[in-house]
């Protein structure tokens, strides 16, 4: 059939005029493809020699064993890591210089659960700062990496790690630390915390075992020229107000002909969900990435820490709001996939490298088969903060004494 396709005067005559409008027009289209793949290519290798040449620091949170504030504390802190500044256009395009990104951890070690924030030096003041004035009594210190004491050696270690994602469109908010009342700061016999299931999970993970929870986070902005983009690309507040009209053009209860839809119109689901995205709205949004990853020697490796840790997520989400799912795994479902289990292997290796560099948002691993999601700061305080004592795990070490203030009467 190609055969007699070719032999076809008119296609012939058809391929032919359009071969001679291609070389017409080559010394218009080639130049312009030229400079945007030099340009493209200028900035991948500024950038890279930008973010290796930065320097990072891990520090451990000590908790204390009293907290009385809300998660409304841990927003204030996120908020100051909301950093959208690459400088000006030489900055950008000759030095390579991006927006900074953190990564907030929670970890256990053979049961010991602990808190990181991973900040590049030149923030390390200000998130201490910023701890210190919400958490007085917290102790922070630096530490060395717990990831890169873990060889990936498939003889003597198994793994399992996954990328997620939001369950919806970023306009959706998670189920937050305001839906569940903390912003109230109840008494702590009535407090539900949607984090104690992720601090009880991190707890349960035995000796020779290990269970990390990465949470990288870069501040979202609109991007222009900065960005390599001619054209300027809005925030997500365009799409999360479009989700609004969109909810409200579903009212359950249609008004009468010429009438406008109001909240009267709307469900109670409806105006809760309305609500929950406008507030989302007016909070300090960052892209976002998280990562799950159990190890664990391979004669204790427990398979059922697997959906362990994936249900430690669940109740940040409700069928209204927006929750997180397992967007890819480093194994796969059926044998056929991968015989040999050579992509399994190939899987891990990427992911745990991926872990170590904190890697996401610029090359080597950007956008690591994923793609980033939208958390604001409330969402984020969610998800990470010091929880009271309505989580009472025995293994999540606390400090047993608070700081004292010096006495006044001291001599100078």
């Amino acid at each position: 059939m190609f055969d007699r396709l070719i032999s076809d005067p008119s296609f012939r005559e058809v391929f032919s005029d359009v071969f001679r409008t291609i070389w017409k027009v080559l010394p218009v289209w080639l130049p312009i493809v030229l400079l945007v793949t030099f340009v493209q290519t200028w900035l991948r290798y500024v950038r890279t020699k930008w973010n290796s040449e930065q320097k990072y620091v891990l520090l451990e949170l000590k908790v204390p064993k009293e907290v009385e504030k809300s998660p409304a504390a841990m927003e204030i802190v996120i908020t100051a890591m909301h950093q959208v500044s690459t400088g000006n256009l030489i900055d950008v395009y000759f030095k390579g210089r991006t927006r900074p990104w953190f990564s907030l951890e929670m970890v256990s070690i053979g049961g010991q659960v602990h808190f990181f924030i991973w900040t590049p030096v030149k923030f390390r003041s200000i998130v201490e700062t910023q701890i210190y004035s919400q958490y007085p009594a917290v102790e922070i210190h630096e530490s060395s990496d717990y990831s890169l004491g873990v060889l990936y050696n498939p003889a003597e270690i198994s793994m399992w790690g996954a990328q997620m994602a939001l369950s919806k469109v970023d306009a959706y908010p998670i189920k937050s630390y305001i839906d569940y009342g903390l912003d109230k700061d109840p008494k702590e016999e009535y407090k539900i915390d949607p984090l104690t299931a992720v601090i009880e999970y991190l707890g349960s993970i035995k000796p020779g075992e290990q269970a990390w929870i990465q949470i990288l986070i870069q501040a979202h902005k609109s991007e222009g020229l900065k960005e390599l983009r001619l054209l300027k690309r809005s925030d997500w507040t365009k799409a999360a107000k479009e989700e609004i009209k969109k909810i409200i053009s579903e009212a359950v209860f249609k008004p009468g002909e010429g009438k406008d839809i109001t909240s009267t119109n709307l469900t109670d689901t409806q105006k809760q969900t309305i609500t929950a995205i406008e507030r989302s709205i007016s909070k300090f949004p960052f892209d976002a990435a998280i990562r799950l990853v159990y190890i664990a020697k391979k004669d204790i490796y427990n398979s059922t820490n697997v959906p362990g840790i994936l249900g430690s997520f669940k109740q940040f989400g409700s069928n209204n709001l927006n929750g997180f799912k397992r967007a890819w795994p480093t194994d796969f479902d059926y044998p056929w996939q991968d015989f040999r289990g050579t992509r399994k292997r190939a899987n891990e290796r990427k992911m745990l490298d991926a872990y170590k560099r904190r890697s996401f948002f610029h090359p080597p691993y950007r956008n690591f088969h994923t793609k980033r999601f939208i958390l604001t700061t409330e969402e984020l305080a969610t998800i990470f903060h010091f929880p009271g004592l309505v989580s009472s795990t025995p293994t999540f070490s606390r400090l047993v004494s608070k700081k004292a203030e010096p006495p006044p009467n001291l001599p100078v």
